[in-house]
């Protein structure tokens, strides 16, 4: 068969087995994807060409159980603009989404655990306003002026087995400015309120990850048996540091 005809060869899916349309292939390792399968992967994921068969069948797993950790989900803190990191402060995770109806589009629910960094970044680009001069040309300010445009990046770093980094921009549209010189004295008020909101998020989720990671760490240190004061059996403490008999609080 020449090239012209393995181009137009018909495919199947290796996942669902269904019939691949005409330019609908995601090629794997070792396989063929079609993009409906590809769809149900995670957005954060990014490695599909350099993934085996295998990998994306068990991310696909993972997803399809994600569902319920989505139904499960419970809001108790929201931050970010355009794109949201929703909090679930009681089951100690969090989602990144930009949709309003999230629910329906199976975000992947993340571990407060799992969070290994998390950063603002702020890219500034910078152009020069010219001036039409005497002969036509195009000329500069005496001083320069420059336009200024900002976007705002949150960039969180996790420990998962299908991504392991969760960017995106937390601002609508680009924030811009009109300023003589390079340095510009006074940031706009959409400027300090993006960054405002981006080191809200970065203070949160690195705080979140620093308390997970101390209650596993507690939880999973061996407990020494104390005497109750109340009722004097003694008692190895419970995990709200009780008394397993009496209840009683043990220091």
């Amino acid at each position: 068969m020449g090239l012209f005809g393995k181009l137009f060869e018909k495919k199947n899916c290796d996942v669902c087995g269904g019939e691949i349309g005409l330019l609908g292939n995601r090629k794997l390792e070792d396989g063929n994807l079609c993009k409906e399968c590809a769809k149900k992967l995670s957005p954060w994921f990014d490695d599909r060409r350099h993934s085996t068969l295998e990998s994306i069948k068990e991310q696909l797993a993972y997803r399809e159980e994600n569902k319920s950790a989505v139904a499960n989900f419970n809001v108790t803190r929201t931050l970010g603009d355009a794109t949201k990191v929703l909090l679930d402060e009681n089951a100690g995770n969090f989602i990144v989404t930009s949709a309003s109806k999230w629910q329906e589009t199976n975000p992947d629910v993340i571990a407060f655990s799992q969070v290994t960094g998390c950063r603002l970044d702020i890219d500034e680009d910078r152009d020069e306003l010219l001036r039409e001069g005497k002969d036509g040309q195009r000329v500069s300010y005496i001083p320069p002026r420059y336009r200024y445009s900002y976007d705002f990046f949150i960039t969180i770093s996790v420990n998962s087995p299908y991504f392991s980094e969760i960017r995106f921009r937390l601002n609508r549209s680009s924030v811009e400015m009109e300023a003589v010189g390079v340095n510009v004295p006074v940031k706009p008020v959409d400027y300090r309120e993006y960054e405002r909101m981006g080191n809200e998020i970065v203070k949160a989720l690195t705080e979140y990850r620093t308390n997970a990671r101390a209650a596993a760490a507690a939880a999973a240190a061996p407990k020494t048996a104390v005497k109750c004061p109340y009722c004097g059996a003694t008692s190895i403490p419970d995990a709200s540091g009780c008394c397993e008999y009496c209840g009683g609080a043990l220091k």
